[in-house]
Formats: structure tokens, C-alpha cells, sequence
């Protein structure tokens, strides 16, 4: 490749690099792996080039998807080890460097909670949620990236919509039967009530945990509801009912500071999923607000 040709390919990667990061961000839920995405779409791109390519755009989101789609795939290929510690880290950045137009393009609508909840969906219905929902990329052309009709992507779209706003705050209108469910777990946790616990887990809820909460003694992930009754049957009695990001949950205080944060995920009166996120950078850039249990 000759130098003017690879500074064209680099000049059109970084006049759409602020949407592919924003496209692997939602995709990846993690800011340093979305990087790794997009440096990964560049060395495509720069090999693959533009000949007979007429939307170097869409080119360029087809190609960060796919990547994105591996590494989704590969994570839940190793689902048994801890949480990256990153997972669902806040959005901002203290790297001075950092892209300010990035940054607005990333803070748009994309809180904990939502994050929380598109990681328990499969690597093929959160890219076809992602790219269709949060970015209007048609079903003709998100079909080839997951291998399936265009028909099958739409219904891929749909199940992970319906999750979606079952789980995500901002698009549940009974709130308050969330908190009613998180505050009658949280009862039955530390009244040792196992089977009030069980009641209130889904089948196939799963607990996982951040890097710094397997750290304390906590589990990386636990599935079903035997395995996540017993971690918090008799336990969680210094746990306070909160809103986290807008939802309700609970936080283990000590001196007046978070140490410890449950984020909960509620589809239709049953928990699905549950959060124990324990790293002190995450914490103090979530909203807080403590309830009267």
C-alpha cells in the first residue's frame, strides 16, 4: 500500500472513529474494550481497503460489529471467570486526551442499569438490538454479520427489546414492584428465609461479580437459584435498599461510604440477574440514593 492510499483509508477510519467507538461501547459495555475494538476494525479496514465499497460508513460499523460479535462470543466462552472490573464502568474519562465529542456521543441514555441488563443478553441479540435500536442499522444488513435471515435478526431484535424494557428502569413504568421485590429479597436474606429467596429468583437468575467484590470473598458468578439463595441466605443484613442509577437495589455502607453495591435485575416480579460491584472507582461515579428499607 502506498503512503497517500494509507492516509486516505486513515483520514476516512477517523472521521467515523467517535460512532464506531459509540457503536462498540454499547456493543462491549466497557470503554478500553471498545478501544481495542475499533484499533482492531483500523487493521482490518487498512487491510481490507474501500475497493467497490460505496458506504465506507457502514463498511466500517459492519466491521467493528464483527469484532465486537468475537469478542461478546469469547467472553461468554470464559463466563467463569470474575466480571472485568470494567464492565460496566461510567462512561467518563479522566484522560485528558480523550476526544470531548466522544465523550457526549457515549453519555447519551447509557446508565448502569442498561448495561446490567444487555449483558444477559446472547452475543447475536445484543448486536442486533444495538446496531438496529441505538444506531437504525436495517435487518438486511445486521443478517449477514449474525449469520441468520433477516426475518430471524428482527425476532433476534425483538426478544432482546422485550428484556430490555422488562429490565431497564428508564423504560419500566412498575418501578415500584422492582423495590417491592428487592426490598422483600433483601428481608428474606437476612431473616435467613431460603425459601421466601427462592421465591423471588427467577430460574435462571444469575449472580456475578466485579474483580474487586471476588476480591472480599464473593463468587465470580453463580447460577440458578439454589446457588444464589445460599450466597445470601443469613447474609446482607448491613445491606440498604438504594436506587442505583434510577433502580432500585442495595448498598453495604461502611463509614458513611459504599463498599459494596447490588444491582438487581427484575423481569416480571422474579430477579434474573444480580450485580456485586465493589471496585471504588465505579463506585463513587454511581448515583446513590438511599431509602428507607
Amino acid at each position: 500500500m502506498d503512503d497517500q492510499l494509507a492516509e486516505q483509508l486513515a483520514e476516512q477510519f477517523e472521521a467515523h472513529r467517535t460512532h464506531l467507538t459509540a457503536v462498540a461501547f454499547r456493543m462491549l459495555g466497557s470503554l478500553n474494550e471498545a478501544d481495542d475494538a475499533v484499533q482492531e476494525s483500523w487493521l482490518r479496514f487498512s487491510r481490507a481497503g474501500t475497493d467497490g465499497v460505496d458506504n465506507v460508513g457502514g463498511w466500517l460499523t459492519t466491521i467493528t460489529a464483527r469484532v465486537c460479535l468475537d469478542m461478546l462470543r469469547s467472553r461468554k466462552s470464559r463466563r467463569e471467570e470474575p466480571l472485568d472490573p470494567h464492565l460496566a464502568e461510567p462512561i467518563r474519562s479522566d484522560d485528558p486526551e480523550t476526544d470531548p465529542e466522544q465523550e457526549a456521543v457515549l453519555a447519551d441514555s447509557v446508565g448502569l442499569a442498561l448495561l446490567v441488563v444487555l449483558d444477559t443478553l446472547t452475543p447475536a441479540e445484543r448486536l442486533a438490538f444495538v446496531l438496529h435500536d441505538m444506531f437504525a442499522v436495517p435487518f438486511d444488513e445486521i443478517a449477514p454479520i449474525v449469520g441468520r435471515s433477516p426475518d430471524a435478526a428482527r425476532q433476534l431484535a425483538s426478544r432482546a427489546r422485550r428484556r430490555v424494557q422488562g429490565a431497564d428502569p428508564a423504560h419500566n413504568p412498575d418501578r415500584g414492584r422492582h423495590r417491592e421485590v428487592v426490598d422483600a429479597f433483601l428481608a428474606a436474606a437476612r431473616g435467613g428465609d431460603f425459601g421466601a429467596l427462592l421465591a423471588l429468583l427467577d430460574p435462571d437468575v444469575v449472580l456475578r461479580a466485579d474483580a474487586a467484590a471476588v476480591q472480599m470473598g464473593a463468587d465470580g458468578e453463580l447460577r440458578g437459584p439454589l446457588a444464589v439463595a445460599s450466597a445470601f441466605s443469613g447474609r446482607a443484613r448491613v445491606a440498604q435498599l438504594a436506587l442505583i442509577d434510577g433502580a432500585p437495589g442495595a448498598v453495604w455502607m461502611v463509614d458513611g461510604r459504599p463498599r459494596v453495591v447490588f444491582a438487581f435485575t427484575v423481569e416480571t416480579g422474579k430477579i434474573v440477574g444480580v450485580e456485586l460491584l465493589a471496585d471504588p472507582a465505579r463506585l463513587d461515579r454511581l448515583d446513590l440514593v438511599m431509602l428507607n428499607g
